[in-house]
């Protein structure tokens, strides 16, 4: 998966990037997932530089999106492990706002 190697590498604004065009023309019914992953991905970004508000923020708001889309019935897309993503993105938020200073390679969450 193309996201997944560029969070791997460090780039969450570039896997970001990704996940929003599959949001913008994936089909109707993955949007919202697709969206919560671009917020997850964009929240890391700016956890990353610093942006502990910004970051905090986007990773709960990419979380609650990407877990309400799995209460609509969405177990695994694509293989993902929303679950996992979805706690990843908690524990990163509030890490964040206790200060913690983030790498966005080391802190890259595992998808699948």
């Amino acid at each position: 998966m193309e996201a997944q190697r560029l969070l791997d590498e460090g780039k969450p604004f570039h896997a970001h990037e990704v996940f929003e065009d599959a949001w913008k023309s994936g089909p109707e019914e993955e949007r919202e997932l697709w969206r919560g992953l671009a917020q997850l991905a964009v929240g890391l970004t700016h956890a990353a530089r610093g942006n502990v508000t910004g970051g905090a923020r986007l990773l709960r708001r990419g979380a609650g999106a990407a877990g309400a889309w799995a209460a609509e019935g969405g177990f695994r897309p694509h293989g993902i492990d929303l679950a996992r993503v979805i706690a990843w993105a908690r524990e990163l938020a509030a890490e964040v706002e206790a200060g913690a200073v983030v790498d966005a390679g080391a802190r890259a969450p595992r998808l699948r």
